[in-house]
């Protein structure tokens, strides 16, 4: 069958991605607004750039109700700072509770329980239960579209890459012990080295 995304409702669309990219890593991101109040806020549209610069990029869509902007959106382009929280087993279900749409000004770390962690680099503060941070400035915000259904692409320079001291060896980060979380279609998700093969590449 062939679906073309204009014609549907954007509430369809969006099925059709997350359901067909896939498993997605999270990017639990950390911010502070304006006035100091701590932000935490996972999302699943989330990727690398490049090394040179370290150039990382999530999508944090508009509210689906209103088309309002998110929390996290709004912080990072009062502030130009945010972290990123990669997400490991042990604290996925805090990580879920701070999707909830809490009033703005509410701080998710006191609401969930976890663990406000000072940032070398940056003001917002990363979350101690992660074990790999990326401390970012906002190298650019590029807008596509006020509506619900619309999103961002922000784009971060990362200034600072923090990790457990047990990870790391040899200049690679032990993806066996970081045990990352991924993201599935609805309320869906998946331990993505549960199953993990290797395939040696051509040259």
């Amino acid at each position: 069958m062939d679906l073309k995304p204009h014609t549907l409702p954007w509430q369809d669309a969006y099925k059709l991605m997350i359901g067909s990219i896939l498993p997605r890593p999270i990017a639990f991101v950390s911010t502070l607004d304006a006035d100091g109040r701590a932000n935490l806020a996972p999302f699943s549209f989330f990727t690398a750039i490049s090394a040179e610069p370290m150039l990382v990029c999530f999508s944090p869509m508009r509210k689906g109700k209103d088309g309002g902007k998110k929390d996290t959106l709004w912080n990072i382009e009062e502030t130009n700072e945010f972290v990123i929280n990669i997400v490991s087993e042990e604290f996925v279900e805090e990580m879920n509770n701070c999707a909830i749409e809490f009033d703005r000004g509410i701080d998710e770390f006191e609401q969930t329980g976890l663990t406000k962690k000072e940032s070398v680099t940056v003001r917002p503060p990363g979350v101690a239960e992660s074990k790999v941070q990326l401390e970012c400035t906002l190298h650019q915000v590029l807008h596509f579209g006020d509506q619900p259904g619309a999103g961002s692409l922000v784009i971060g320079k990362v200034e600072c890459v923090r990790i457990d001291d047990d990870l790391y060896y040899d200049g690679k980060i032990d993806s066996q012990k970081l045990k990352p979380v991924g993201r599935l279609a609805g309320q869906s998700y998946t331990k993505p080295l549960a199953d993990s093969f290797e395939m040696i590449r051509k040259r």
